[in-house]
Parts: C-alpha cells; structure tokens; sequence
C-alpha cells in the first residue's frame, strides 16, 4: 500500500515537471496551444496513475484478506490438532492403565487355575485315601464274631485323624479343635493373590503364612513360600527371597512355581554379587525346565552375559 502511494506521488511529480518544462521552453505566440495538449496528456496520465492506484489498492485488498483468512486457518487447524493430541494422550494413558489391570487379572486368573488343578488332583487323593480307610474299617468291623463286642468296637474310626496326631484317644478332640480354627484353604491363598496383585503386600504376606502355617504340606503352600519370596524380593530383601525360593525347590519341587523359583532365585543372587552361584542356579534352571519361559529368560540373562546356557564340560 505504501509504494502505491509513493509511486503514484513521483508519477504527479514527473508530470507536473514536464508540464512546467515544456510551457518554459515553448514561444509565447504558440503557448496557448501547447499548454491546451499539454493539460490534456498531464489528465490522461494522472488517469493512468488513479487506475493503476485503484488497481492496486484492490488487488492489495484481496491479498490482505486471503493472509488473514490463511492465517485463521492455520490458528483452527493448530488448535484442532492439539486437542487431538490431547485426547489422544488421555486414550493412551486409559488404554495404558486397562492393560495394565487386565495383564494382572490375567495373571491372577492363570495362577489360580494351576493351583485349582492342584488342588483338584489332591483332593482326588484324599477321597481315595479316605475310602481305604473306610473299607479297612469296615472290614475289622465286619470280622467281629461276637454281638456284644459292636459297641466296644464303636471307637475304631479314631485312627482317621492319626496323620495329624498320636494315636492317643485324648489327642482326637484337640486336633478337631485344632482343625476347626484352620482358614478355609482355597479362599486365604485367593484372598493373598488379590491382595499381592493390588500391591498390600504385609496383608499378602500373612495370608500367605496362614496357608503355610495350617496346611504345610499342600501343594498350594509351595505356591505361598513363592510369593513370599517375590515379596521379599520386591522390597529388596534378598536373603528372605532366596530362603523362600529354596522352600519351594526343596519342598514342593513338583510345584507349577519351581521354575519361576529358580529363576528368581538365580536373579536374586546375581544382585547379592554372588556371581558363581546365581549362573549356575540359571543353568540348573535351562536344564531342568528348558521349554519354560523362564528357562527363555535365564538364557536371555546368560547370554547378555556373555556366557553359555549350559556349563562347559
């Protein structure tokens, strides 16, 4: 706009000039002539120079608008992106979160079934025991000759509870006693599961010993010394750890966590700069369970290692 207007000033400059160098060098007796044409072509360019001022006043006009229509575009279009940005931040994060739940659910969910299945083929194993025992019962029952010796023989199912106790008739009473106090088994150890996946650890950690304390010889108190090591591990006590992983290698070797065991107590050591021993717990691992994932992972950790997943012979 502002060399509009400059050129359109020179332009009426240079024709006043002209006009006035023209009407001095002319003779006077053809002044009236000339000054008539010259008067003519000065409006004809000063014409010209409106036109073309016009022209580019309206032509600036227009690029104007489009700039400014350009830029609300663009000021629209940032403002939209960054509110997809956003929403789409918030997704992730939610999306991130469910994931998170739902891989511990999951967990959870595959933990409990292998225990449930454990627990199915012990109780198979206890029916099967409890009907022998009925049938040897029955059997000294049935070899009785004589009718008054039925009530005498009335205490014979005492020696039932004999794997928990002395054969004592006094001890009979105090192991029901004892027994009727238990925790219900499946229900501690799923109530020590939920409380581990939601981090309560101290609560999960005495549902656990409840387990292990009123049924030490079950399948799911290899699973409880597990997770007491994993706790343990958690919180950085790594010699506690190792003790429970060693209580589920040693005592329930059979058990659906051993690998799992093994592999954290192999790691366990590694930190306790115990470098010897954490190798060969990993190789013992790859030996024993080599389709495992855990035994993946020891694999994984021997060779960022630099070492082999089976020791030179």
């Amino acid at each position: 706009m502002q060399k509009a207007h400059i050129l359109r000033h020179r332009l009426f400059v240079a024709a006043v000039l002209a006009s006035f160098f023209l009407i001095a060098s002319s003779p006077a007796r053809a002044a009236s002539k000339e000054i008539i044409e010259l008067q003519a072509q000065v409006q004809q360019l000063l014409d010209n120079v409106q036109r073309i001022q016009s022209t580019l006043d309206s032509r600036l006009g227009v690029i104007q608008h489009l700039a400014e229509q350009t830029a609300d575009d663009a000021n629209r279009m940032t403002s939209t992106v960054t509110a997809l940005q956003q929403k789409l931040s918030t997704q992730s994060d939610a999306i991130s979160g469910k994931m998170d739940i739902a891989s511990g659910q999951a967990q959870s969910l595959n933990d409990s079934v292998d225990e449930l299945k454990s627990r199915i083929g012990k109780l198979d194993k206890t029916i099967q025991e409890l009907q022998a025992q009925l049938q040897n019962v029955q059997g000294g029952s049935a070899s009785a000759s004589a009718p008054s010796a039925t009530p005498a023989a009335a205490p014979a199912p005492a020696p039932l509870p004999q794997a928990n106790g002395p054969a004592a008739n006094g001890s009979a009473p105090t192991s029901a006693s004892s027994d009727a106090q238990a925790p219900p088994l499946a229900e501690t150890f799923q109530a020590g599961l939920r409380d581990y996946n939601s981090a309560r650890y101290e609560v999960a950690a005495g549902e656990f010993q409840d387990v292990i304390h009123y049924y030490p010889l079950d399948d799911l108190s290899g699973s409880s010394h597990f997770y007491l090591g994993e706790i343990a591990y958690k919180q950085l006590k790594l010699t506690e750890a190792v003790k429970s992983y060693n209580a589920v290698l040693e005592g329930f070797p059979g058990n659906s966590k051993a690998p799992a065991a093994q592999l954290r107590k192999g790691l366990a050591l590694l930190e306790m700069n115990r470098k010897e021993a954490g190798i060969h717990e990993l190789r013992t691992l790859v030996q024993r369970h080599p389709q495992t994932a855990e035994a993946g992972q020891a694999r994984t950790k021997l060779n960022a290692m630099g070492l082999k997943p089976s020791a030179a012979h």
